[in-house]
């Protein structure tokens, strides 16, 4: 398998800036409790060019976006309560998680942690991050959407095998997050439709977003039978044999007919690869290697093998997680040469180009020990100069995208 040219270590040090930058961005504790983390959704440099112009960039950040300006003006403790963003908090101990996997590689001493030695591991603070999301989520993990949900139990799940291979087993905390999720989910898959997992407690749409991700996990669980399931569902009824993606999802119309709902997400790939490579077997290889082709034909750049981004918002997110999936095809010797070859090329030219395309917070930017952490732009190939200017309002989503395909790309051989 071809890899990047760019040498592991290098790759593993750009991962640890970006964990590095986002952490201290916008990683907090909850209210100031102790033993509890939290990333605010937002983070606000202070413009260098004066009042006039920070409010000017200001009237462009925030128009027509409500909640930002509303966050703006929020005092700091009270911005972590506007708005929330289960998923984007999941995404974030997933992140930490693959940072303590390299930190496990390099000895998991002090010296090894990516936030220096007198702070703590990335492992550590990610069970404080699952304090943080349960206190801030009126002290439950249930919520409206099974979506969010899968994330987080995907999440916690790789979080526990960490604390194993670390010798320090998991909190209890971390099997109650898994037990109680793992019934959100049996509650959610039904023969409504044929199958499928729904999307929130509306019960009106089911679709890959919440099928693909609850699937994964009842495969990672041992649940086999139910994986398969949620797959055979997903290939019956979202798999598009033109373009050999998956489509967003379906739901009934008054007349009882089925309704598929035909948008293509970048996201919606990673965890359908993901539950695939998991099951295996000589038919869901063949999906797998049939979807990276797909991804490398439609969902990237013209003349680019860089991914197209989704925006800010949650699309901010879309990207990062299709890498950290491709990643796995990457290393997977079940499948092709060529195949693995597609799906490292994919995550280390995306890679690049968000590494490329930072810029250094300034002297003043932000609040002392900032300066030099960087920031990402939302779209892999536009420079974060042009989309996130000083003084821009820069979201959580789009930096955990680009950390989380650091990480993917640090992870290959």
């Amino acid at each position: 398998m071809a890899s990047s040219s760019t040498p592991l270590t290098v790759r593993q040090d750009r991962a640890n800036h970006a964990a590095r930058s986002v952490t201290a961005l916008f990683g907090r504790r909850l209210l100031f409790l102790p033993g509890t983390h939290l990333a605010a959704v937002l983070w606000q440099g202070r413009h260098p060019g004066g009042q006039v112009q920070k409010e000017r960039q200001e009237q462009g950040a925030y128009q027509g976006n409500r909640w930002l300006a509303a966050l703006r003006r929020a005092r700091p403790a009270a911005r972590l309560l506007l708005p929330w963003h289960y998923w984007w908090q999941a995404h974030y101990v997933d992140c930490l998680v693959d940072t303590g996997r390299r930190e496990l590689g390099g000895g998991a001493t002090p010296a090894a942690r990516f936030s220096g030695p007198d702070l703590p591991s990335a492992g550590h603070l990610a069970s404080r991050l699952v304090t943080g999301i349960r206190l801030r989520n009126a002290l439950t993990f249930v919520n409206s959407y099974y979506d969010d949900m899968a994330w987080l139990a995907l999440a916690a799940l790789r979080l526990d095998r960490l604390a194993e291979e670390t010798r320090r087993p998991g909190r209890r905390r971390n099997a109650k997050v898994r037990t109680s999720l793992a019934l959100q989910f049996d509650a959610a898959c039904t023969d409504d439709l044929g199958g499928g997992t729904f999307w929130s407690k509306k019960r009106d749409f089911k679709n890959t977003p919440a099928t693909a991700p609850v699937s994964l996990f009842y495969a990672r669980t041992g649940q086999r039978a139910k994986a398969q399931a949620l797959l055979d569902w997903l290939d019956a009824t979202l798999f598009d044999p033109d373009q050999c993606l998956y489509l967003d999802g379906a739901r009934l119309n008054r007349a009882g007919e089925v309704v598929v709902e035909r948008a293509v997400y970048t996201y919606n790939q990673g965890p359908v690869l993901g539950a695939l490579l998991e099951l295996g077997g000589d038919d869901n290889l063949a999906r797998a290697v049939a979807l990276v082709d797909a991804v490398d034909r439609l969902l990237t750049l013209a003349d680019s093998s860089v991914l197209r981004c989704e925006g800010t918002g949650d699309g901010g997110l879309f990207t990062g997680i299709l890498c950290r999936y491709l990643a796995l095809a990457a290393a997977d010797h079940r499948l092709p040469e060529a195949t693995r070859t597609t799906a490292a090329r994919l995550v280390t030219d995306t890679a690049e180009a968000f590494w490329s395309g930072r810029r250094a917070v300034g002297a003043g930017e932000g609040r002392a020990g900032l300066e030099g952490r960087s920031i990402f732009s939302l779209h892999a190939a536009q420079p974060a100069a042009e989309t996130y200017p000083p003084g821009a309002a820069v979201e959580l989503s789009t930096q955990l995208q680009a950390w989380m395909t650091l990480e993917a790309a640090a992870s290959l051989p």
